[in-house]
């Protein structure tokens, strides 16, 4: 087949112009007589190189199909594959997909005439997908999840780790497996408002048994909601949502928080001789920049080694948004000065740390297990976590204002912000009120 050696690059058809990707392609040579664009360009919308590859797949998979189709000179078996058969021709040829009852209502008479005129003596095919002859295919609840999940929800992973989309993925699954589980796998336009609520009802009855909180039956029915919602935007269909108004209240209460370590039992326990020696050198020296840092475990072990400043005045770590990766809010923006037990960990990793980048799961459970196998814990309430609730609470004690609290742990400031916070300079005097020195 053409292009099989080009398909092993992971950035054929790509071409960066002016910040944004494009894709670019040559029509094949045993097709140009019935394809006539020569040279394909089209904008790809985006700045990152991961969502350019998956725009990049779909539209290769269109032109694939397209150049097979006119070659055969028929459209593919069954109602589904016809439909979005038709959809991938249409961004092929340049145009978007619309049924023909939509096209007549939405769509310019000047498109609809370019259209006609493309379709002129290309054949039924062309025609069914620029002038909207297949019909919406009626995908069961799993396979429109799959749909949402590979081109309906994208932009919502956009700058998202491999991991982070992983873990979207699999929450969003989990709502369509529950209903599945519970009802059976219908089509997704076709469910009644009585199933919608009998899953509700299988949520309610979970929650009330005390299996699970109502966060969960509520992120379950949401993501349900969505999915409907989307999927009927996405196909410019008007149907009522069956699952809207479904919800469950939660309650007001207490957040239950890990404990903050004491400062005597950070310096005399786990900053004590030997007491982190039986850790790997880079969960150890992640450990130690947390304790100094009040950074979140995931922003230490993804940390690039662009964003680790130590041949500078004041050495600091950036923490902040990248193209492969989220942040968990927009204050989580923030440069912190490294000092103490933080400023010698990061020196021994100036490349940050491989081993755990993107794997904050497995760095939390390997340091866990230390710290419990080793009586490391102040009480059994207390995790890795405990760390950043103990850096914020040396910084009350030391006299550190809100603001500068608020600034170094990457909390949200309740007013208009003025000025960039102080000079590094100033963040790193204030930082040394509170600094530790390794004993190890």
């Amino acid at each position: 087949m053409p292009n099989e050696v080009k398909s092993r690059d992971p950035d054929r058809y790509l071409k960066k112009r002016h910040g944004h990707w494009h894709y670019q392609r040559r029509v094949p040579v045993y097709i140009r007589e019935f394809d006539a664009r020569g040279f394909i360009r089209k904008s790809l919308k985006t700045t990152s190189l991961e969502i350019a590859r998956m725009r990049r797949d779909e539209i290769e998979k269109a032109d694939n199909l397209f150049w097979a189709s006119l070659a055969a000179g028929e459209a593919p078996a069954g109602a589904t594959d016809r439909y979005y058969a038709a959809v991938k021709r249409a961004v092929a040829m340049g145009f978007v997909y619309r049924p023909a009852e939509i096209l007549a209502e939405v769509v310019a008479t000047e498109e609809i005439i370019a259209r006609a005129i493309r379709v002129s003596s290309r054949g039924p095919v062309i025609a069914e997908a620029l002038l909207g002859g297949a019909d919406l295919p009626n995908l069961s609840v799993s396979q429109a999840m799959e749909f949402y999940l590979d081109t309906i929800g994208i932009e919502e992973v956009r700058g998202h780790s491999p991991k982070q989309i992983r873990s979207w993925k699999k929450v969003k699954r989990r709502a369509s497996s529950n209903f599945v589980r519970v009802i059976s796998d219908i089509p997704l336009l076709d469910v009644t408002n009585d199933q919608a609520q009998t899953f509700w009802r299988w949520w309610f009855d979970r929650i009330s048994a005390g299996e699970v909180g109502p966060s969960a039956g509520n992120r379950d029915v949401g993501n349900m909601r969505k999915l409907h919602r989307e999927f009927c935007k996405w196909h410019k269909v008007d149907r009522p949502n069956p699952f809207n108004d479904l919800s469950f209240t939660i309650r007001k209460s207490k957040k239950k928080k890990r404990p903050p370590f004491s400062l005597e039992w950070i310096r005399n326990v786990i900053l004590a001789p030997d007491a982190l020696s039986g850790l790997n050198v880079e969960a150890k020296d992640i450990l130690l920049a947390l304790i100094e840092t009040g950074a979140r475990p995931s922003e230490i072990c993804n940390i690039p080694e662009r964003n680790i400043k130590l041949d500078v005045k004041v050495p600091h770590l950036v923490i902040e948004f990248a193209d492969d990766r989220a942040l968990k809010t927009e204050s989580s923006e923030r440069e912190i000065p490294l000092v103490g037990v933080a400023l010698e960990a990061m020196e021994r990793h100036p490349q940050g740390f491989p081993r755990y980048r993107d794997k904050e799961d497995n760095l939390s459970a390997v340091l866990m297990k230390y710290l419990r196998a080793n009586g490391l814990l102040e009480t059994k309430d207390h995790g890795v976590y405990s760390l950043r609730h103990s850096f914020e609470k040396r910084m009350v004690e030391a006299g550190l204002t809100d603001d500068f609290r608020r600034l170094i742990m990457g909390h949200h400031i309740e007013r208009p912000e003025y000025g960039d916070g102080g000079s590094l300079e100033w963040r790193r005097e204030q930082l040394e009120k509170i600094a530790l020195h390794d004993a190890n």
